[in-house]
């Protein structure tokens, strides 16, 4: 690396003592993940103002031999946005680009800088009865561009997608410091590869995201949203296709959820009550999302409707529809409130993974017996998106577990889940992304020639490996 004075010099230079931060007290907090895993160093943060200021700073840190580290809202899952040890990246946060640019509300899109919180876009879009249909827990500190890098997931996936279909446009800075723009939102566009698909959930290896053009649907008239108790996750699945055939319009949720976790949130949440009577072996959150308020009654109709003859097939056991907003949004904090309730147990693994839906029953059926078979005294659990395959798979350590559990007994456990959901032709991550969190394991059960296209393309995109290092992909052995 070339002298880091003369680097910091010039990078002053060019964005002012405002878009340049060398004191290591204001650094600090920006070098810790948001779960506290990872923590690094860093020459600097710098924090430019425009795009054209963005570009600049790639070409002198690529001048200067100074890898990159984007950082959106710093509240990913899996270290992707945190430097390592070796201070001798910079951070690079887009926070001050947060600008609207465009908003067009009769086409239903916007296009905004990649700094724009994910909760401000909510509000600014909200004013012309519209909504950007992704939302997540950290949407205060979530930004546009950390949601487009990590291809964000979410509850409403079932019905909208992930990021990746709400992308129209994006303007990405190259690792070799030029502005790729391609914000226009073409239907049709047959110039060759969809360049943007390239940049969206690539992490920051390949490019700086600094603008996105968005798409947006009406905004929620009303939220019809049923709390529903059934003997098994296969159940859950005969009704979710029953939901997908006749509510498919407007049906934007089903998450399942079993009795160990809703007794764990009952136990936490001090106001917290259970939706049904009596504890059910699994719990399924179904949520219908009506833009139309003269449509409102017909939904709701709709949905008891469906739930009523489910229970005459022995589908479910007892369900409840929420009978105003209030309810509503209790019933989601249950679901919303697992990973806190189940932290208060104590040390656990969390593993964000996906198999093909169908096959999302049987798989938990296999793993979760076998992991408390070969670990005694855990506890195995799994919860999420029954709708598109992705299960949030907690193994819970041992009561009285060692301090040291989780990095040695929970990393061989979690080695196995891996293997497994590889097996089951899964994904080792649905939602949450590789960082440096699963990059060795990417690297140990990735199909080869995955692996082979992942490391050509960011070797020739970013021939000097300057763009977050060490992350989502290894080098080349």
């Amino acid at each position: 690396m070339g002298n880091s004075s003369t680097f910091l010099d010039a990078a002053r230079e060019l964005l002012g003592d405002r878009g340049l931060i060398t004191d290591p007290e204001l650094v600090e907090p920006w070098l810790t993940d948001w779960r506290g895993r990872y923590h690094g160093a860093a020459l600097a943060l710098a924090s430019p103002a425009t795009t054209d200021e963005v570009a600049a700073l790639v070409r002198l840190a690529r001048e200067h031999g100074v890898p990159i580290v984007p950082q959106g809202g710093n509240s990913g899952m899996c270290g992707g946005a945190t430097p390592d040890p070796s201070g001798e990246a910079i951070l690079l946060s887009l926070r001050r680009m947060d600008a609207v640019r465009d908003f067009d509300p009769a086409l239903r899109r916007i296009t905004c800088d990649a700094g724009l919180v994910l909760q401000t876009l909510h509000e600014r879009v909200a004013e012309e009865g519209l909504r950007f249909p992704l939302t997540l827990g950290g949407k205060g500190s979530a930004t546009v561009g950390g949601l487009v890098a990590t291809n964000a997931g979410g509850t409403q996936v079932l019905r909208h997608g992930t990021m990746r279909a709400l992308v129209l446009g994006l303007e990405v800075v190259t690792p070799l410091g030029e502005v790729f723009s391609d914000l226009a939102p073409l239907k049709k566009d047959n110039r060759g590869f969809d360049l943007k698909q390239l940049f969206i959930g690539s992490e920051g290896t390949l490019g700086i995201v600094t603008g996105a053009t968005l798409a947006l649907v009406p905004a929620v008239a009303e939220r019809v949203v049923a709390w529903v108790g059934l003997d098994s996750l296969e159940n859950a699945r005969a009704l979710l296709l029953t939901c997908q055939g006749r509510l498919r319009g407007e049906l934007e949720g089903f998450e399942v959820l079993p009795e160990h976790c809703l007794a764990a949130v009952v136990d936490h949440l001090p106001d917290a009550r259970r939706p049904l009577g009596e504890p059910q072996p699994w719990n399924a959150l179904v949520e219908l999302a009506v833009e139309d308020k003269d449509k409102v009654a017909d939904a709701r109709e709709a949905l008891e409707t469906v739930l009523a003859d489910a229970f005459e097939r022995g589908l479910i056991a007892d369900a409840v529809i929420a009978a105003n907003e209030g309810q509503a949004e209790d019933f989601w904090q249950l679901r919303d409130t697992i990973a806190p309730a189940e932290k208060a147990l104590g040390p656990a693994v969390q593993h964000d993974i996906s198999v093909p839906e169908a096959q999302m029953p049987a798989f938990l059926a296999s793993i979760a017996p076998e992991i408390e078979r070969d670990y005694p005294g855990t506890k195995a659990v799994g919860f999420g998106h029954l709708g598109d395959g992705n299960i949030h798979f907690h193994v819970l350590a041992p009561p009285e577990a060692a301090p040291a559990w989780v990095e040695e007994e929970g990393k061989e456990i979690s080695a196995q889940v891996y293997e497994r959901v590889t097996e089951w032709g899964g994904s080792i991550s649905a939602e949450h992304g590789i960082g440096q969190a699963k990059l060795g394991e990417l690297a140990r059960l990735a199909d080869p020639a995955r692996l082979d296209l992942l490391r050509r393309i960011k070797a020739a995109l970013d021939p000097d490996g300057l763009l977050n290092p060490g992350k989502l992909v290894t080098p080349t052995p």
